[in-house]
């Protein structure tokens, strides 16, 4: 669902749904990351034992405690002489445990593998301990290989270096490209905070709204535009039967960019209590388009469905527009509902002398805020007595400020979890005309200015020139290159993420692109960051992806506090390319068991479908690309089949991955072997396109664009797991392959085979060509054109 900014797009840039992620293209770094597979964190309790990581690492007080009963166990094995010599040494390899790069020094990186007995050392170190403590071993590790190698300096230490020096204990502690703002978030050249994502959800029709009722289930409930609101549990199942099915009140339709629909859902405070809940959705009356919002009771029978019979039109207003239809609810501190309206559409608010939106007689174009506890008998809800219009003549008394053209998606702050700073601020993204998007706090009474304003700017410079206007600043605003229809965010909160606490975090719906501020405490302003997908290694944690579909409608918080958005690959009601991602920091982690949380059980009465994600976890596509030269192998089709990340079989010894860091053995002498005929993609950052280069008798090279067709395309396309070929790519569009043969010519594919090598072609290394004619494809997972 596209909300309008001056005009609607008329056609789809497509940014496809991978089979693989696109990461690979950073230099390769390590990360932080524990034995666990997880982020390091700061320990609540003080560490007496590993006292070096008491800041920040991978062990609290539990298992520092662990490990000081482990060296001392160790320890009184030996006498007065080996306690002074082998002293440091034991407690170094123990507590290397705790490091903050544990995974790294322990060869963990990979669930899939056995990790080290002893963490991963440097040559002189191992030397040094050999010579000194080798009679420890035993006590250290039961690995048969380091038994074997134990009497010989050389092939022991040979087994547990590192060969990057950079990167192995003691030096790795150095590094200062590694312990620089360690705990702290990534940030790039460019000061993006990266960030990583976990797919919650997906096979969503526009999704633009997930809300929690508070209720201690932790359930969570997805909106779709067409009028269906999804259960789910605390494990991401999803109930068969939908908790509110009003798709045939509701009006909408198929074409991108209908701002009508399903747009907002809000539970009640009490709703533990009460069983009430309030929707907002786009209804036709006769020839008139209207606002509805209404009220629904829980059924008594279920609790994951709504009693259809108990819907109360609380409000009703005409809408003379089909966009701009505002459609968030929410409860605020103060328990009141409030109802964020757009000004009535079209474009510049062109209704009455100085618009809807400036016009407090009118309730389009405002927050209104409305009492609708204890209205079962009388009125369906009263006026709060403290709105600020209730005595100015014409004034509509719902209205609690007013000048907004189009807020998409607001929230309430949460505040600091310990100080509540913040706490009980209303924060909304409006969406712009030509020129601004903006954020705003809201506040009772106030102007927010629109269409004397867009933004910082005048837009109506005559109303803009009214000394009464006495309107209310954004508290950021952005130009239209960056983006052209904001979708308002939330202010972290949630216990997972300490880092993120208090930053703001919000998107864009036409660019995709995922923004956030943070305020100066001592100033006021508010610093902006751009969110970027963490490249490299910074999202290899399993079950982590890295990339999301590019139309960003709404953003949520679960019970907890934890923070998601939804985004669509198509911005149609009736797209099922929906998603609902998780936001991860990487960087740094809660203690364990500080967020731990005891939902309420939950009466199933529906089918549960279990959750399973569409895209390919980072983990192993950043495993093979490491392997393979750093190289997009996300691209890299018939090379390999990844092992599964669960499994019940535990890995041979012969089967460790030792990476980078074993036996001198250059990457293509480890890497797995890459079937002939295998294919991928070069020349260009994004992962749907590029120029065509295949594997062939040990050796890459490029194929000849004559005889170049869609057909073709379509085979490469399908052999690296896209659905669709957009573009048959001719005269090298993604540059040319200078230091590789050309290797095929005249390719003339049928269709139906399963390799491009399996289609006919001049013969292997025979050509007429020039690498100016290196063929290439865009590929895709919709058959909508991509716009090159």
């Amino acid at each position: 669902m596209q909300r309008c900014c001056g005009k609607i797009t008329s056609h789809l840039w497509l940014w496809s749904t991978l089979l693989f992620l696109t990461l690979c293209f950073a230099p390769v770094m390590l990360h932080p990351q524990c034995l666990d597979f997880k982020p390091p964190f700061r320990p609540q309790k003080e560490l007496e034992f590993c006292i070096m990581y008491k800041e920040f690492g991978c062990c609290d007080y539990q298992k520092d405690q662990e490990l000081m009963s482990k060296y001392y166990q160790i320890m009184d094995n030996f006498d007065y002489s080996g306690y002074t010599s082998c002293a440091g040494f034991i407690f170094d390899l123990l507590c290397q445990e705790c490091s903050p790069y544990a995974a790294h020094l322990f060869d963990a990186e990979d669930p899939s593998t056995p990790v080290r007995t002893i963490p991963g050392l440097c040559s002189e170190y191992c030397f040094q301990f050999w010579n000194k403590c080798s009679f420890t071993i035993p006590f250290l590790s039961g690995d048969p290989y380091i038994a074997n190698f134990r009497e010989n300096q050389t092939s022991l230490c040979h087994y547990l270096e590192i060969q990057d020096k950079d990167y192995c204990y003691p030096y790795l502690l150095n590094n200062q490209q590694l312990t620089q703002n360690l705990g702290g978030i990534q940030v790039n050249s460019d000061g993006c905070l990266q960030l990583c994502l976990e797919e919650v959800a997906n096979g969503l029709q526009n999704p633009l709204a997930m809300v929690h009722a508070n209720d201690g289930t932790h359930r969570f409930f997805v909106a779709e535009q067409v009028g269906l609101v999804w259960t789910y549990l605390p494990d991401r199942s999803k109930l068969e039967r939908p908790f509110l099915n009003i798709t045939q009140a509701v009006l909408t339709s198929s074409w991108e960019g209908d701002e009508r629909g399903f747009l907002g859902l809000a539970f009640h405070p009490k709703y533990k209590y009460n069983g009430k809940l309030y929707v907002y959705y786009s209804v036709e009356v006769g020839f008139d388009e209207r606002i509805r919002i209404s009220e629904f009771h829980v059924s008594a029978n279920d609790m994951n469905e709504v009693d259809h019979t108990s819907e109360r039109v609380i409000l009703e207003i005409d809408e003379p527009a089909s966009n701009h239809n505002g459609g968030q609810l929410l409860f605020a501190d103060d328990g009141y509902l409030y109802i964020f309206t757009g000004d009535g559409g079209m474009a510049g608010d062109p209704f009455g002398k100085y618009g809807n939106a400036q016009n407090k007689s009118a309730l389009l174009g405002k927050v209104l805020r409305i009492d609708v506890d204890d209205n079962q008998r009388g009125p369906l809800y009263r006026i709060p007595p403290d709105n600020p219009f209730i005595h100015e003549q014409g004034a509509r008394p719902e209205v609690y400020a007013y000048g907004v053209r189009n807020m998409w998606r607001c929230s309430v702050d949460r505040g600091d979890p310990w100080t509540k700073n913040g706490k009980g601020r209303i924060f909304c993204g409006d969406v712009g005309q030509n020129k601004f998007e903006e954020i705003d706090i809201i506040e009772k009474g106030r102007n927010y200015g629109w269409r004397a304003k867009e933004g910082f700017s005048c837009y109506d410079k005559k109303l803009c020139a009214n000394s009464s206007l006495d309107d209310v600043l954004p508290v950021y605003a952005y130009p239209h290159r960056m983006g052209k229809s904001v979708t308002g965010g939330y202010v972290y909160r949630g216990c997972e993420y300490p880092n993120l606490n208090g930053i703001y975090i919000f998107g864009d719906f036409m660019s995709g692109r995922l923004m956030s501020l943070q305020e100066d405490k001592t100033t006021g302003n508010w610093k902006y960051n751009e969110i970027c997908m963490g490249m490299g290694l910074t999202c290899a944690f399993p079950g982590l992806i890295n990339n999301y579909h590019q139309y960003i409608i709404s953003f949520a918080e679960d019970e907890s506090g934890e923070l998601y958005f939804m985004s669509t690959a198509i911005p149609s009601a009736t797209s099922p390319s929906g998603v609902v991602y998780k936001v991860i920091d990487p960087s740094r982690r809660a203690p364990p068991r500080q967020c731990h949380y005891n939902p309420l059980p939950v009466r199933v009465k529906s089918n549960l479908i279990k959750f399973v994600p569409q895209e390919s976890d980072c983990f192993y596509n950043i495993i093979w690309s490491i392997l393979f030269h750093d190289l997009p192998l996300a691209l890299v089709a018939g090379v390999i089949t990844p092992v599964p990340a669960t499994g019940t079989s535990k890995p041979t010894k012969n089967s460790r991955r030792k990476g980078r860091h074993r036996k001198n053995k250059s990457k293509l002498e480890r890497a797995p072997h890459i079937q002939t005929g295998a294919v991928r993609l070069v020349g260009d950052s994004r992962s749907d396109r590029g120029r065509v280069e295949i594997y062939i008798n040990g050796e890459w090279g490029t194929v000849c664009d004559d005889l170049w067709t869609l057909v073709n395309a379509r085979v490469v396309c399908r052999q690296l797991g896209f659905q669709h070929a957009l573009k048959a790519a001719k005269n090298s569009e993604f540059g040319e392959g200078k230091d590789l043969r050309i290797l095929l010519d005249d390719v003339k594919c049928v269709g139906t085979e399963s390799s491009l090598l399996d289609c006919r072609h001049a013969g292997v290394g025979t050509h007429n060509c020039a690498h100016y004619e290196d063929a290439g494809v865009i590929c895709g997972n919709s058959s909508y054109v991509a716009e090159v």
